[in-house]
């Protein structure tokens, strides 16, 4: 009886081209440059705990499996998507034992290591600090907000950056010149200009230039020419980083709302787009826009406020593309328009006051009075009409509680319509004054 043929096992490029050592690694020079931390701790081998902090295809799992290799240690992969803390501790004791019987550290890598809970992280803890394992996590995440204290401090977080075009270029030339990992042995051929334009719409993401190359020799017959045509439809319908919910969606709203803070169009324009590309909601930004438009433009220019309300509305009832292009003539106008935080810096004085004072009571003038009893305790009995008075304004009138009589919030800037306030605001000042000077 014949033997079954074997099935040959499929490896992505990506996973066949992973760097085999430091010098074939790209990007990531401020950590793996000469004399920089992390190549001076995996070439000396005193390895440590650590946390890989970075966008997606970056390396972070290649970095740790270098570490392994060049330490002698075991590598043991956990992601946190699947694995819980059962698959923990059974990694531990399998550590345990490794360490008794070979006298060999384990490196336990978890990829994904935000997505474990506190318990989970926790179950770390006393095996890292033992030494029991070596300890790497990789994440997209923030780990300041997403990994517990304790886990932290006895981790060295790294940070690894996107990487950027030439990079990308590398690592797919890389790919085409290989003929035992990568493409050469196939023949394909692709002009430079193409490749760049793989390298683009990777946005920074190695693995991702990897895979539209492979899809693209895949389209191609061996020893054919992968043209515009075929990296035209690879790449179609591919979106920039953006991650909802996660560090790249709070870095872009970050950069809108400072770029139209610091009056600079263009660059609000640019991260409006940016975001709009990467999927996000547009509701979620016409929203954040009424919020810039009170808290960083407030009475400057009152029109702001009304046109961030126009254009969520618009979104909401004609959605895309006639709402977005409503946002960016929000987002256009506020950050053309004049600054003032003024609005913003008063309410949040009022509130610190109501929070530390407590119940104040109302003076007794600015009560209601709709009843005999409360007339003849005095509710109401020296308030002054503002409209009987000179100028409408009744000059030295008080109406804070007795206890913050004269205390000031607003303070509106010398910019746009502020300085008509201010004017305004200023001269009943002098009225108040001359009221008490009588």
């Amino acid at each position: 009886m014949s033997e079954a043929p074997r099935v040959r096992e499929f490896r992505p490029l990506a996973d066949r081209m992973r760097p085999r050592n430091l010098d074939e690694f790209a990007g990531q020079k401020h950590l793996l440059g000469a004399s920089k931390p992390l190549r001076q701790a995996v070439e000396s081998g005193q390895l440590h705990s650590m946390i890989f902090w970075g966008p997606p295809g970056t390396g972070k799992t290649t970095l740790a499996h270098l570490l392994a290799e060049r330490s002698g240690t075991e590598f043991v992969p956990l992601s946190a998507v699947l694995a819980g803390v059962k698959d923990v501790r059974q990694a531990v004791e399998i550590a345990q034992q490794r360490q008794q019987v070979e006298g060999r550290q384990t490196l336990l890598f978890v990829d994904e290591v935000h997505r474990f809970n506190k318990a989970q992280q926790d179950a770390f803890l006393p095996y890292v600090e033992n030494g029991t394992v070596l300890f790497v996590g990789a994440t997209t995440e923030n780990p300041s907000f997403e990994l517990n204290n304790a886990l932290l401090s006895r981790a060295r977080t790294y940070v690894l950056k996107r990487l950027d075009e030439a990079d990308l270029l590398q690592v797919l030339e890389q790919a085409l010149q290989d003929s035992e990992r990568g493409l050469a042995a196939h023949g394909i051929h692709i002009e430079r200009t193409e490749l760049e334009r793989i390298a683009r719409a990777a946005d920074g993401d190695a693995r991702r230039a990897l895979t539209l190359l492979e899809i693209a020799a895949d389209l191609t017959a061996d020893g054919g020419h992968i043209d515009s045509a075929v990296i035209a439809e690879v790449i179609s319908g591919g979106v920039r980083q953006f991650d909802k919910g996660g560090e790249a969606f709070y870095d872009q709203i970050s950069a809108l709302h400072k770029a139209v803070r610091g009056s600079s169009p263009d660059a609000a324009l640019y991260w409006f787009v940016r975001m709009l590309d990467g999927g996000c909601d547009a509701l979620y930004i016409a929203r954040r826009v009424v919020r810039m438009a009170s808290e960083d433009i407030g009475n400057a220019d009152p029109r702001a406020l009304a046109l961030a309300l126009n254009a969520w509305d618009v979104q909401e009832r004609l959605g895309s593309p006639e709402g977005e292009l409503a946002i960016a003539q929000a987002v256009l106008y506020l950050a053309s328009a004049p600054k003032s935080n003024a609005v913003y810096m008063a309410y949040k004085a009022a509130m610190k006051d109501v929070a530390a004072q407590g119940s104040l009571d109302v003076p007794l003038h600015l009560r209601n009075a709709p009843t005999r009893l409360m007339k003849e305790l005095g509710y109401g009995k020296t308030y002054r009409y503002a409209h009987d008075e000179p100028e409408a304004y009744a000059a030295g009138e008080n109406y804070f509680p007795d206890e913050l009589q004269g205390t000031r919030y607003y303070h509106p800037v010398p910019r746009g319509l502020e300085i008509r306030i201010r004017e305004k605001l200023d001269h009943l000042r002098e009225l108040d004054k001359r009221a008490a000077d009588k």
